[in-house]
């Protein structure tokens, strides 16, 4: 399986928070209001910056270890995902959409038992041919 691994910077201030960015993979940046939080969100924003690389087509930067120079207080952190995990985790996920019906098939439909996502998604794979059931 496939893991990443980059380096990221926790910046702390006299701010409540901690700010991080990784300085080989420019773009992806993230906060989090304590540190296993920001430590959360900068495995979340890495493998969505990640993720958008690869689905346009782009290969994901390569680690160099450079660090710019650091303030007191700053923390490096290595940030490892597993990207082809994550594409399946966000390919995968449900999202919820609106469907107009006329108000006569809704309410046979309620009366029936119908659950209508279960019934809409079954109709798409038939309808697109996908062969997962």
């Amino acid at each position: 399986m496939r893991k990443l691994t980059y380096l990221a910077i926790f910046e702390t201030d006299e701010q409540p928070g901690i700010s991080i960015f990784f300085p080989d993979v420019p773009g992806c940046i993230s906060c989090g209001d304590n540190f296993d939080h920001a430590l959360k969100m900068a495995q979340e924003a890495l493998g969505l910056h990640i993720y958008g690389l690869e689905k346009a087509g782009e290969s994901p930067p390569e680690r160099h270890d450079a660090l710019p120079e650091l303030d007191k207080g700053d923390l490096v952190v290595p940030v490892s995902i597993y990207p082809d995990l994550f594409k399946e985790e966000i390919e995968n996920r449900r999202v919820k959409i609106t469907v107009t019906l006329p108000y006569w098939i809704k309410s046979i439909a309620e009366k029936e038992g119908v659950n209508f996502s279960r019934l809409l998604e079954s109709a798409l794979k038939e309808r697109l041919n996908t062969g997962i059931d």
